[in-house]
């Protein structure tokens, strides 16, 4: 999805030969996706990637559902997931479908032990609060405040944070994380008329080579379980890579919201998608102009998705008692609309400073024994006047 780009050494022509100083071969590695057909990277190693030398015990990461079928809306106190040292252990995920996973964390320590390749799922990974640096084979990327990270399924990273206050809203997608289609042009371009552009996008850099003979312990998950790999040799050995498959950065604050004369569809706010579902971003924007706009949105019937928003910061004048990191979940088959009050008050607003994502996505989301266990009680009543 991301424009081609290459880092550090690489050969003229592809899958020839490429020597060392000494005159050995490095070891070429193609990544790619969707088999043979879509994006793809080359990387040159100083080792071959294949070294494995022991192996761990599997460990079953798989969310526990607790509500597989349902009706009414929710609401979840995102923040009242409790912090964990540990990166994999602080990941709990709250809504899940056989398309995507909806993901919480508050890890308090950097990875040092270990590096994690989810090789079932791309993940998107949206930094609430905190900030670091996400170390990959292909380079560094600097993190913080309102970054999405997007890293392709089968990736070997570890992370590290400034501190040890960290809060990350984590979609796992079990297809490819893609820019909107109808931002796209046939030779891959991000359009004019997109909210974003090639040049809001961070790609790795500062390719570090780390040559080294040991014990690399990477902890892969795969349908739902998790399995401990130890490799003979520095995960990161590699000296240069090329493709347009690789990890990178946008900034929510580099949206440029879309707005008109009156009340926009969320559509408008799209910013990746995937295989039945997609996420936007909800910006500090101007409201509609139209002199008889009424700013908050309508009444709507979720007929075909799931809504999902996960509430960044800012001020929301269609909801009551939003809290940092809630989430609401607004399933399909049921109206949703503002709450008691807010379509008259938002009636000569100008502009708004929230923040959110959304996730919609187009099969019904489960709720897992974590959701259930930060839930505000009740809210599908908070619309009764």
């Amino acid at each position: 999805m991301p424009h081609y780009t290459q880092l550090g050494s690489i050969p003229h022509k592809r899958h020839t030969q490429f020597r060392k100083p000494d005159g050995t071969l490095y070891s070429e590695q193609l990544f790619s996706t969707e088999g043979f057909s879509n994006d793809y990277s080359i990387l040159y190693h100083n080792h071959p990637p294949t070294e494995i030398i022991k192996t761990d015990e599997p460990v079953n990461v798989q969310p526990k559902v607790a509500e597989e079928k349902m009706l009414k809306h929710r609401s979840l106190e995102g923040f009242n997931i409790k912090p964990q040292k540990d990166y994999l252990q602080s990941r709990k995920a709250v809504l899940v479908n056989n398309d995507c996973h909806i993901v919480l964390a508050a890890p308090q320590q950097s990875m040092t032990d270990y590096f994690y390749k989810n090789a079932d799922a791309d993940e998107m990974i949206f930094v609430h609060e905190g900030s670091g640096t996400l170390k990959t084979q292909y380079g560094n990327l600097d993190f913080g405040y309102g970054d999405y990270l997007v890293i392709p399924r089968g990736s070997i990273y570890q992370i590290t944070f400034a501190t040890e206050n960290n809060r990350l809203f984590i979609v796992e997608s079990f297809s490819p994380i893609r820019y909107p289609k109808k931002y796209v042009s046939k030779l891959g371009q991000l359009m004019e008329h997109s909210p974003f552009c090639e040049r809001d996008i961070r790609q790795p850099k500062d390719l570090q080579t780390f040559d080294e003979a040991g014990d690399f312990l990477i902890q892969t998950k795969k349908k739902g379980m998790l399995y401990g790999l130890h490799y003979a040799h520095h995960p990161f050995d590699v000296v240069g890579w090329d493709g347009c498959c690789y990890p990178f950065a946008f900034s929510i604050h580099d949206f440029e919201p879309i707005t008109g004369r009156v009340h926009q569809p969320p559509p408008v706010h799209q910013t990746f998608e995937a295989n039945n579902f997609v996420v936007c971003s909800f910006c500090p924007r101007l409201f509609d102009y139209h002199p008889q706009a009424i700013p908050a949105p309508y009444n709507h019937s979720n007929i075909d998705s799931d809504e999902v928003l996960y509430y960044v910061d800012g001020d929301f004048m269609s909801r009551k008692h939003v809290t940092r990191g809630m989430i609401t979940l607004h399933p399909a088959g049921i109206p949703h609309g503002p709450h008691p009050g807010a379509v008259k008050k938002s009636i000569g607003a100008k502009q708004t400073n929230e923040l959110a994502v959304m996730v919609d996505t187009f099969h019904a989301l489960q709720l897992t024994e974590e959701a259930l266990a930060i839930e505000n009680e009740g809210y599908v009543m908070s619309w009764a006047e």
